[in-house]
């Protein structure tokens, strides 16, 4: 798995089409607030240019990247977290993602109706980032009650919860996310409270043609983004749709060389979201498998092995290692070795983005 995204926004933003075009799904779409009623999942394949030239070198019999799962939840409205529109139900579907995708509307088309009469990007972000402040309010209001209780039966560690839950409510208070709190040693313990706008953030301006060429209302989301730290990436829902429609990569290629696009709203939003995330990749050759695996930065050599296996954790031995660079430029393990490129690691050894791996381990 690489990782989860949760895919946040208003009714009638195009969060199902985004959805769909990200996760080669077939949600429901329509003009309608709440067409969403359960939650969509869709998992899709990330995107790997090395990965494909690694299988390109190798030839294996089978190649399996790493994965991306989206969760696609019923538009937020106003009061949501009090009970309006569907309620607060379904950010309890979220809760467990590592980031938020928040789908803005940016395309002024005539016939899907706005849920506030006007484009406002900046007005709809701040809707859906209080919805999501005040829930979290109340889920510290809860942790702050138990840790209270703890409290009077001498239970040191509630007095640092407390005080940790009373600076982060002081910041909410104030209409900002607590993922921009300058916390940094106390960081870790923010995110132990498993907050909503603790989680990183990518907004999805998502753009007509016309918006795509000019980028007025996008630049507001872009501006947004940049004052919270957050990542961004301009999408054209239906665009997008169409690419995916088309069957052969080639088709898809040529198309987006002709709409004068680079990469795929998905090969941008993997991008944004690994830098937000500090993920990085590395590969195993064993057996007739080709695998992409993702893990964080500054991972050890045997917490990495862990992730195909926790036997091979335990009892790891070394790591033999070369890098993509090295791998490709070689063209062949045998000329690998023969050049010196092959490493053996320990340890203490950090793997490095694109390295390729063969872990030895003791059952």
């Amino acid at each position: 798995m690489g990782f989860t995204c949760g895919i946040i926004g208003l009714p009638n933003v195009g969060k199902s089409t985004i959805f769909n075009a990200l996760a080669h799904a077939h949600a429901l779409a329509s003009s309608y607030p709440f067409c969403t009623i359960d939650p969509n999942k869709g998992m899709v394949a990330v995107p790997d240019e090395r990965l494909s030239k690694i299988a390109q070198i190798t030839h294996p019999p089978k190649v399996t990247p790493t994965h991306i799962e989206f969760l696609d939840i019923a538009g937020l409205v106003r009061g949501a977290s009090q009970g309006e529109g569907l309620g607060n139900q379904f950010l309890g579907h979220i809760r467990t993602v590592d980031a938020l995708v928040h789908v803005v509307r940016c395309f002024a088309h005539q016939d899907v109706s706005h849920l506030y009469g006007t484009l406002d990007p900046r007005r709809d972000m701040e809707i859906v980032t209080t919805e999501l402040i005040i829930a979290d309010l109340e889920t510290l209001d809860k942790r702050m009650g138990k840790a209270t209780k703890l409290l009077r039966v001498g239970d040191k560690k509630a007095e640092v919860e407390i005080g940790i839950c009373q600076k982060v409510k002081e910041w909410l208070d104030g209409g900002k996310a607590a993922r921009t709190l300058p916390l940094e040693e106390e960081m870790h313990l923010v995110k132990d409270l498993s907050l909503l706008t603790s989680k990183p953030v990518v907004y999805v301006a998502n753009v007509d043609e016309e918006e795509l060429k000019t980028r007025y209302y996008s630049a507001v989301v872009a501006q947004v983004a940049s004052e919270e730290g957050a990542g961004v990436v301009v999408i054209c829902g239906d665009m997008e749709s169409e690419i995916v429609a088309l069957e052969s990569e080639e088709e898809k290629r040529e198309f987006m060389k002709e709409l004068g696009l680079e990469r795929s709203g998905l090969e941008q939003l993997v991008t944004v979201g690994y830098g937000l995330l500090n993920l990085i990749t590395f590969y195993t050759t064993v057996g007739p498998e080709l695998r992409a695996w993702t893990v964080l930065k500054g991972t050890k050599a045997p917490q990495a092995a862990g992730k195909i296996h926790t036997d091979m954790e335990r009892g790891f031995i070394k790591a033999e290692v070369v890098s993509y660079a090295d791998f490709t430029k070689a063209g062949s393990l045998t000329a690998v070795r023969e050049e010196g490129h092959l490493r053996i690691e320990g340890k203490d050894y950090t793997i490095q983005d694109g390295d390729i791996v063969y872990f030895r381990f003791s059952p």
